[in-house]
């Protein structure tokens, strides 16, 4: 008995005790999730800053290039990678413009009110003793929010920057000195970030490339409708041929040009002949869609937009093109990643089934020129190409 006791002592003593199930992991797991939901929501925030600037960055002549650059940037992305989330470049960073954008302009609201007070207050009681107290309050209104403003941005211009000004850590940064410095280089580092130049000559370059292509087709077209018949007849026949034959390999001509930045892509039709055997179901509906999702685009053209609100078509244009792109690149990965053809079934049903999308396209263009403010000239917005908001719209 006394044998037994003492082995069942030491056992129990030598036991391993089982790991407590503290509120540490918990913590941990909520942290986690806490932080993917706050990263998700910055990335959506980001998304949609992305498409606003893009769109106002479309309305603005010369600078317009840009938004152009960007998109053949998303799409030439996807087609070197294969994967649709790369072409979302730089969503994060334009979440940080979006939070500057937005807190700024949320700061400047009480001193907006104040200035407001202040006018009444002038126009009812002129000089008097209450409208010099207004203005005192919009000075010193303004001063704080110019302060408070100017601090958010050097922090770093998150959205929370702006909420909670930190005035004992403004304090010690003060003291510290460094500021100016400090500030400059990373604005300084954050713009050449951005890669503007880039984006700006890719758009220049590939806008150029598709206006080399639908230049002649398109001025057919618009000469078939002033020409008398038989030769506006005929006019319109060849250039409604050969703009269906330029649709056929455009997108596609210009998602490779933007994969590899060379000029020469954007006149290569011979290897976009030779990817589209390798993914025929995907070429097909990357131009289905491409030319689908620029249809409505026409619509928007019979009325003329007020300069102020022209940034909302190109929201449409943004929001519709984008998605083309990115699966114009995807189809474009596809073919480069496949070494062999597919079956010559899928190959020709997919060519025949090109034409009656491409002959819809190229009707439904032609006849908006009736409904479109600018009549012919319209027909050379083509806005799955080129830009939503021509120079020939200002």
């Amino acid at each position: 008995m006394a044998v037994g006791a003492v082995n069942q002592q030491v056992s129990l003593a030598t036991e391993v005790p089982p790991p407590e199930l503290g509120a540490v992991p918990s913590v941990a797991i909520w942290r986690r999730m806490l932080h993917g939901a706050g990263s998700a929501i910055d990335w959506l925030f980001g998304l949609i800053s992305m498409v606003l600037g893009l769109s106002v960055l479309a309305t603005i002549p010369i600078v317009q290039f840009l938004s152009l650059g960007y998109l053949l940037e998303s799409g030439g992305r996807v087609a070197r990678s294969g994967r649709l989330r790369d072409g979302f470049v730089g969503v994060r960073k334009a979440a940080r413009v979006g939070s500057l954008v937005l807190g700024t302009w949320i700061l400047l609201w009480p001193a907006r009110l104040v200035s407001e007070l202040w006018y009444s207050s002038l126009i009812i009681n002129g000089h008097s003793a209450t409208t010099s107290r207004w203005r005192i309050a919009l000075v010193v209104v303004s001063s704080l929010t110019f302060i408070h403003v100017v601090w958010a941005w050097v922090r770093g211009g998150r959205f929370r920057h702006f909420l909670w000004p930190a005035p004992w850590r403004f304090w010690q940064r003060m003291r510290s000195g460094g500021v100016y410095g400090e500030t400059r280089d990373r604005f300084w580092t954050f713009i050449q970030s951005l890669r503007l130049p880039y984006y700006f000559q890719l758009g220049v370059r590939g806008g150029l490339g598709a206006m080399a292509w639908l230049f002649l087709p398109v001025t057919l077209l618009v000469l078939a409708s002033r020409t008398a018949v038989p030769l506006g007849v005929l006019s319109g026949l060849a250039g409604a041929l050969s703009l269906g034959l330029v649709l056929l390999y455009l997108p596609f001509l210009q998602t490779r040009f933007a994969a590899q930045n060379r000029w020469q892509e954007l006149f290569a039709w011979r290897q976009v002949r030779l990817a589209f055997r390798n993914a025929p179901i995907a070429f097909w509906v990357a131009l289905f869609l491409t030319l689908a999702l620029a249809i409505p685009l026409y619509l928007l053209k019979a009325e003329l937009v007020p300069r102020e609100a022209a940034w909302l078509p190109s929201l449409v244009f943004v929001v519709l093109i984008w998605p083309a792109r990115l699966l114009t690149g995807w189809a474009v990965s596809r073919a480069e990643r496949r070494e062999q053809p597919r079956h010559w079934f899928f190959r020709w049903t997919s060519r025949l089934a090109l034409l009656p999308v491409v002959a819809i396209y190229v009707l439904i263009v032609y006849f908006t020129q009736y409904v479109s403010w600018y009549g012919g000239l319209s027909l050379y917005e083509q806005h799955a190409f080129l830009l939503p908001v021509p120079f020939l719209g200002f």
